[in-house]
């Protein structure tokens, strides 16, 4: 059995002593016992035969003993591949996309079930990452066929952008485990000597409880679930003098609710961010805190806008699709498919492209629409979608939920009349709808059907 290799990430966390790493499951995790479970983990995969280069898919959440996995499969030069529960169905589909060789299963628990896959062909990006002897990770995202896109991304690259020593923060684990959000805050607090508070669930009422008791400091998380924070009113429930930061990303913020976060919280500074998985996490510099505005880049970090749209080239981007073509030009840039205004130095990012409406030969994005109704009385979300029309090609639909009942004629006649007098006309929906499910997902991003 080989010896437990030195690794200066898992050096640091042994520094940090009984400082807590975790609080998880109604207890804590100090950061030397965080360091002790990675090693063990280690001296498992070594007894199991878990070696540089296998693709091991860990189907768990944050926690301790989640983290420590993905710490030592890092040190052994594995290519991680993190999932949260799914089907059985979908669970063997995604470990086919990713080649997998091996399967853990529930290692937070210490119960965890590895089990040996059988793997026909191998994708040479893998063996490319495995010559080079560095650590991979693997990450699905979606696709506009409905089949998610599964990139190769470089963990060591990862792990190394935490080097330099910054402020820690008592941080809320609210971006799943499978989200290059969620990765990129385990790594980076972990990395800095902060603490992850884990959530049982992602509710207002348990947020606001978890900020109350563990003097959360930093809460990453979606521009939907901030609108619901708001219209909660859990800072009158929940003492959340705490916060000292929120960041925000996955989607675009809407203008109206940036303001009322600035105007509800005048302590807490807002923060937009910015990743995709083929590329991680690009820093960000807002231009003032309630701005929209912002600065991208920085070491490792170029950007182009071409014809309006977002383009990245990254230290820290994906080696590649195992299951599509690079989406990467000859000299290494991706098109983000974001589309952007330009103000000097700052950018305002404005949505997917691949969202814009075509109404009568007159380009609308949804995004622009659901800013105007989210301020209008009684509307607390709203979707804007296409619906076809024999005479326009498409006309807007407006799906919207409710603070309160109101007669659905009176709403579509209010509402109509509210966008006829601050939008253009081919920007005001034909169609109000008022929507009797949740209009964003479980991650707490807006779903919008596609459009025809």
């Amino acid at each position: 059995m080989s010896s437990v290799p030195n690794h200066w990430y898992l050096e640091r966390i042994g520094s940090r002593g009984n400082r807590p790493a975790f609080f998880w499951d109604g207890g804590s995790i100090a950061y030397d016992q965080l360091y002790v479970a990675a090693q063990e983990w280690m001296k498992q995969l070594d007894r199991r035969d878990i070696s540089a280069g296998d693709v091991v898919v860990v189907q768990g959440d944050h926690s301790p003993s989640s983290f420590a996995l993905m710490l030592a499969l890092a040190i052994k030069k594995t290519i991680v591949v993190p999932l949260t529960k799914l089907p059985k169905a979908v669970l063997d589909a995604r470990c086919a996309m990713a080649d997998a060789n091996w399967l853990i299963i529930n290692p937070d628990k210490g119960k965890s079930d590895i089990t040996r896959l059988a793997v026909g062909s191998r994708h040479t990006l893998l063996d490319e990452l495995a010559g080079k002897g560095q650590a991979g990770l693997i990450l699905f995202s979606s696709g506009s066929s409905g089949i998610p896109k599964t990139c190769l991304l470089n963990l060591d690259q990862l792990l190394e952008t935490t080097r330099t020593e910054k402020k820690s923060f008592v941080t809320l684990a609210f971006l799943l485990f499978d989200h290059i959000g969620g990765i990129n805050t385990m790594i980076n607090i972990l990395g800095q000597g902060g603490t992850i508070v884990v959530p049982t669930d992602r509710s207002i009422v348990t947020t606001g409880s978890l900020i109350e008791n563990h003097r959360i400091s930093l809460l990453p998380t979606s521009p939907t679930f901030l609108k619901m924070l708001l219209m909660s009113d859990v800072a009158s429930k929940y003492d959340l003098s705490s916060l000292e930061l929120i960041t925000y990303g996955t989607e675009v913020m809407p203008e109206t609710t940036l303001k009322a976060l600035q105007a509800a919280f005048p302590n807490i500074r807002l923060k937009q961010t910015y990743g995709l998985s083929e590329i991680g996490i690009v820093p960000t510099r807002s231009k003032s805190a309630g701005s929209l505005w912002v600065e991208i880049g920085g070491k490792g970090i170029e950007y182009q806008v071409r014809d309006d749209i977002l383009w990245l080239r990254a230290s820290t981007a994906m080696i590649g699709y195992l299951n599509a073509p690079s989406p990467f030009d000859g000299d290494g840039w991706l098109n983000t498919g974001d589309r952007v205004e330009v103000d000097g130095s700052y950018l305002r990012i404005l949505g997917r492209d691949s969202e814009l409406i075509n109404i009568g030969g007159e380009k609308v994005h949804p995004t622009e629409v659901e800013n105007v109704l989210l301020d209008a009385p009684n509307i607390v979300d709203v979707t804007v979608n296409a619906r076809p029309s024999p005479i326009m090609g498409s006309v807007l639909m407006a799906t919207v939920s409710l603070v309160k009942q109101e007669d659905s004629r009176n709403l579509r006649a209010r509402l109509g009349q509210y966008c006829r007098e601050r939008l253009e006309p081919h920007k005001v929906p034909m169609m109000f709808k008022i929507a009797n499910t949740p209009l964003h997902s479980e991650r707490f991003k807006k779903t919008r059907e596609p459009h025809p």
